[in-house]
């Protein structure tokens, strides 16, 4: 066979290919949907092909008030509006492997964890000043005079609760209430829930609505979207320390046995442990171990958020949170403060990211996860 024979001969084959996998396509629609699915998976966050998203099943239960939520049939989280937790949180968060990543003090204690900063409570949004109220530090911790000068995040209502076969949805109604049962911020937070078989994820968009007064979130260390994680995420550490709320109550953090404690912070910056807190980046993941399993928990900043790229109020005895408010706080001086400004009726947003993953991920798998969200347009059209 001459060589212009072959030639012909391969453009033939390759077109009766094209033409076999249309036919299939067309005859199995299952099969033409689950390349659909493969392919979304692979393009949310550099999954593998294979590993296809799974089901997730939203159960909402007012009068326990929560709602859970399981995907593949595992539980994941559940979204928790407790009386005695003065904010709705994310509560417990587990691996696509079933471990537990959030601190379970005070609500579940565990052996060796710390009994510090008692709100901190699973994953949550909240600040510290907000028209010179604290938001972030109230708990049932507090004398009754002192909780009286806080402010409480109050759920108000489940809007919307769905699961489906890649994704589940929570929305929610929520006011930030100050002193004198005065409603500063209307807030509807929407959370989206989805794993494979080695990833879990949540993305929350919260829209901040000024009630009928103009709200100042002024520039404050106690922000923004954050967690408290188990105690083997937390950095290894060396000597007590104290901390200073918003309040100017003080906490005492002691150094307590660092077995089996392994976190370490990396932001896309290149910041490595406690050289990350107080600095700007896209993002920030945790690396670490839970019974001999490596484990990576992120947190993404999105392009269209006030403040963004994010400062981050990430500290090695397990706090992990994004603060895009608190520049002066956060650089301890050496920037302006940055201050949220909402004229009554003006709103604004927030977008958010959480990811675990099962193993130690690399810095261009969370790019890969910051490029997937900031394009995503249920989120980047949000206002």
């Amino acid at each position: 066979m001459n060589r212009h024979a072959g030639s012909a001969l391969a453009i033939v084959l390759a077109v009766a290919a094209i033409a076999s996998v249309t036919v299939v396509a067309r005859s199995f629609p299952a099969f033409a949907r689950l390349g659909s699915v493969r392919a979304a998976a692979w393009q949310a966050g550099g999954r593998s092909a294979e590993n296809a998203v799974l089901a997730v099943t939203v159960t909402p239960n007012d009068a326990a008030r929560r709602v859970d939520v399981a995907i593949g049939g595992r539980p994941f989280t559940s979204y928790i509006w407790p009386d005695r937790l003065k904010k709705p949180v994310l509560y417990p968060l587990r691996s696509a492997g079933g471990t537990l990543v959030t601190r379970g003090w005070p609500f579940d204690p565990r052996p060796g964890e710390r009994v510090d900063h008692p709100h901190h409570v699973g994953l949550w949004l909240d600040y510290g000043d907000v028209n010179g109220v604290d938001f972030w530090n109230n708990s049932d911790a507090l004398k009754p005079e002192e909780q009286a000068k806080m402010g409480t995040i109050v759920h108000r209502k489940i809007v919307e609760a769905h699961g489906g076969s890649g994704t589940g949805t929570i929305v929610a109604d929520i006011d930030w209430v100050g002193p004198g049962n005065v409603v500063f911020l209307h807030e509807r937070a929407t959370f989206v829930f989805r794993g494979d078989a080695t990833s879990r994820t949540v993305d929350r968009t919260s829209t901040l609505t000024a009630a009928d007064r103009r709200v100042v979130l002024n520039d404050n260390k106690e922000g923004f979207f954050g967690m408290r994680v188990a105690r083997q995420l937390e950095q290894p550490s060396q000597t007590p320390e104290k901390f200073t709320d918003a309040s100017g109550k003080v906490t005492a953090v002691p150094v307590l046995d660092n077995t089996g404690v392994t976190g370490s912070y990396t932001s896309s910056e290149g910041k490595t442990g406690d050289a990350v807190w107080g600095t700007r980046g896209r993002w920030t993941m945790l690396t670490g171990q839970i019974e001999m399993k490596p484990l990576t928990l992120a947190i993404v900043d999105h392009p269209k958020n006030f403040g963004f790229p994010t400062h981050w109020h990430a500290r090695g005895y397990g706090l992990f949170a994004a603060n895009a408010i608190g520049q002066k706080a956060l650089t301890e001086g050496k920037q302006p403060a940055t201050n949220l400004t909402l004229e009554p009726g003006q709103s604004t947003t927030f977008r958010y990211r959480f990811v675990i993953l099962e193993g130690t991920a690399a810095a261009d798998r969370i790019e890969r996860e910051f490029t997937a969200f900031s394009s995503d347009q249920r989120t980047s059209a949000a206002r």
